[in-house]
């Protein structure tokens, strides 16, 4: 596996240390996708190879079950670790600093800003994989893991309820999924998610008309 990736030697030290725990929505595919637009997005806007590689490959090192109470502190698990590691190979403090700070911001359940051009980057990347038709999958892959429903039996748009996508993974496209472009850090990221963002869009309408709802009018339910 870490042939794929550039810095080859780096890459074959860390992938071991990359997961404690992985599920199919979270593997070496997934760091894979992400290192993809990790490259797309330095390509236009800079950015250390390196330290960009070493934060996309230890980024989910630490695993949290997303339904668990303590989901908004993996990512600082995760920069934790990641120092670790990082300065057991000899890396200066400023490196793993800046490599620890990508990780811990580059979630959505922790809430932290990103600082640097390095952790703008590995933010809208990671965010990327949660976008078009691989945001599908891997959103619906986990609701199924999780013994979620595809849907709401009797009002799938959440028209008179309130979202549950903990229930539902239809609710999540709501709850997160469709604002995710909304939050993007980088004009190349903005870019890339502008596709994405329309193909979820499709699915959640085409969903929709396909297990029957009917009690929204075109236009009145805003999914941005």
């Amino acid at each position: 596996m870490h042939e794929y990736f550039p810095l080859p030697e780096l890459a074959k030290t860390l992938l071991p240390q990359a997961f404690d725990a992985r599920d199919g929505a979270h593997d070496e595919g997934h760091l894979l996708r992400v290192w993809r637009n990790v490259e797309a997005i330095r390509g236009a806007e800079g950015g250390d190879r390196r330290l960009l590689l070493a934060a996309t490959l230890l980024h989910d090192c630490v695993w949290v079950d997303k339904r668990s109470p303590e989901r908004s502190s993996a990512s600082r698990l995760a920069a934790g670790k990641a120092s670790e590691v990082l300065t057991g190979l000899g890396w200066t403090i400023d490196e793993v600093g800046r490599v620890a700070h990508a990780i811990e911001a580059h979630s959505f359940s922790a809430g932290i800003a990103p600082r640097s051009l390095e952790a703008r980057i590995l933010q809208d990347a990671d965010r990327l994989d949660a976008m078009g038709f691989i945001g599908v999958a891997r959103c619906m892959y986990l609701a199924g893991a999780h013994g979620a429903s595809i849907h709401h039996p009797t009002d799938p748009a959440g028209v008179d309820r309130p979202l549950e996508d903990q229930l539902y993974a239809l609710d999540h496209f709501r709850t997160k999924l469709l604002g995710l472009g909304e939050k993007m850090q980088t004009a190349k990221g903005r870019e890339m998610a502008a596709e994405r963002i329309g193909r979820l869009k499709a699915f959640y309408r085409g969903l929709l008309e396909e297990v029957g709802e009917r009690t929204v009018a075109p236009g009145t339910l805003s999914i941005r």
